[in-house]
């Protein structure tokens, strides 16, 4: 286990883009450690990765970059991103983006966006943000394009997150096409 590697791309997730990683986080700037770990096993890099071994490289670790309380884990210091991402309800753009992988476009036509195991539905204010997360999923990842204002406008609710990151409860698929 190479905890230098593990460690940098923690760093990079919780202190530059918590929106490539799909991570929540707080206004202490904590993250569930189950939505980083989730997020990490996309990858076959880290696909094995668990509790002990952040443990074990926060131990290990000279520079003492992080830490795990309450289930939850946190960069303490370099963050070049808003802390925390917030739930105020907001008036979103007029057009949002996903990047998500091939194999889940059928079931997104069916059922929409939906959080699956996590809180919110993560959208992009951008397509760069969108593809950088879809590829996380999918070498070649579809790009959603989301009319949100018109979603928001017929009684969706979205949620500033950051200058990059907005969240919604569900976006029906209605309100989606493919770029």
């Amino acid at each position: 286990m190479n905890f230098s590697e593990l460690s940098k791309e923690i760093s990079y997730a919780l202190r530059h883009a918590p929106w490539e990683y799909e991570l929540e986080m707080d206004e202490n700037g904590y993250v569930p450690l189950e939505q980083l770990l989730f997020s990490l096993h996309l990858t076959s890099k880290w696909e094995n990765i668990t509790e002990k071994d952040l443990l074990e490289m926060i131990e290990k670790s000279e520079k003492k970059r992080h830490e795990i309380y309450d289930g939850k884990i946190r960069a303490f210091y370099g963050h070049s991103i808003p802390m925390k991402i917030g739930k105020e309800e907001k008036m979103p753009p007029h057009i949002l983006y996903h990047g998500t992988a091939r194999r889940f476009i059928d079931s997104i036509v069916t059922n929409g966006l939906l959080p699956q195991s996590r809180q919110y539905v993560h959208l992009s204010q951008d397509i760069e943000t969108a593809e950088s997360v879809g590829k996380r999923h999918d070498i070649k990842p579809c790009i959603l394009i989301i009319n949100s204002l018109k979603a928001w406008k017929d009684g969706i609710k979205f949620y500033y997150g950051n200058e990059k990151v907005w969240l919604a409860d569900i976006v029906p698929s209605k309100y989606i096409s493919e770029r």
